[in-house]
């Protein structure tokens, strides 16, 4: 399903995006050496339920996990890079923490993704890796004009990580959003230009460059949730929910 929002539609889609980015921007302002990943999960339950807004994550039960979800945000460590499941694990000197969330306000859906280093001990190769995937991001949302096409997304995309070093996992990605948290088009971290479903004013796009440092193949952790990378190395993520507008694509969840 791919659905194209109208203006009243964008309008509540604008405020689903700032929810998500306020909430990501409070997690990790609080989020230091030993904070339990189980205290960022019942943050973000409180914030979600203040706002009164709904959680996609914790009935989420699709094809690939083992359902459902039964938390309100992702947090991945270090090697863990998709679907991190919270569990009770104080965090370290030097941890590298992803925090991903999708929420819905007022029936529209919003979908970002935040990389870390907590505390103070950061290796300068996951400094590299996360801000090779936030240049990625960047490329690929400077490619998502109308007209443009879902391969020049993917193009921008992979040409960054790979001119970085990275090897690129294409089986998960970014997708279209609107009334639900996963919709069509998938939009591959790498492909050809010129290719797939063309843009058009009123698409909600989840944008999300993410990267393993040595490898792309992905192995399920024990939860059947959680994804690592298969070598064990460590892992960044990016993402960021856009409109494709008239005027161009307009950021969605950007912090204020």
């Amino acid at each position: 399903m791919i659905e194209v929002l109208n203006d009243v539609e964008l309008d509540r889609a604008s405020r689903s995006g700032e929810l998500v980015a306020s909430i990501l921007r409070a997690a990790r302002e609080r989020t230091t050496v030993g904070t339990n990943l189980l205290d960022i999960d019942r943050w973000t339950r409180t914030m979600i339920t203040e706002a009164g807004a709904q959680s996609c994550y914790v009935d989420y039960e699709p094809s690939f996990g083992r359902g459902p979800f039964g938390h309100y945000i992702c947090t991945s460590v270090n090697d863990a890079v998709l679907h991190g499941k919270p569990f009770d694990y104080a965090l370290r000197d030097g941890d590298l923490l992803t925090l991903d969330l999708a929420v819905s306000l007022d029936g529209i859906v919003a979908d970002s993704a935040i990389s870390f280093v907590v505390g103070s001990s950061a290796r300068s190769e996951d400094l590299a890796m996360i801000a090779a995937t936030q240049r990625a991001l960047a490329a690929g949302i400077a490619a998502a004009v109308p007209g443009a096409r879902v391969g020049d997304i993917s193009h921008a995309i992979g040409t960054v990580l790979t001119d970085a070093g990275y090897p690129i996992n294409t089986q998960f990605g970014g997708h279209g959003v609107g009334s639900t948290m996963h919709q069509d088009p998938h939009i591959a971290n790498a492909g050809r230009p010129g290719r797939g479903y063309q843009l058009r004013p009123g698409l909600l796009l989840a944008i999300e460059p993410w990267v393993m440092a040595d490898t792309d193949e992905l192995v399920t952790d024990g939860d059947g949730w959680t994804l690592r990378s298969a070598t064990g190395c460590r892992t960044a993520h990016s993402e960021h929910t856009i409109a494709i507008t008239e005027e161009g694509p307009r950021v969605l969840t950007l912090p204020r």
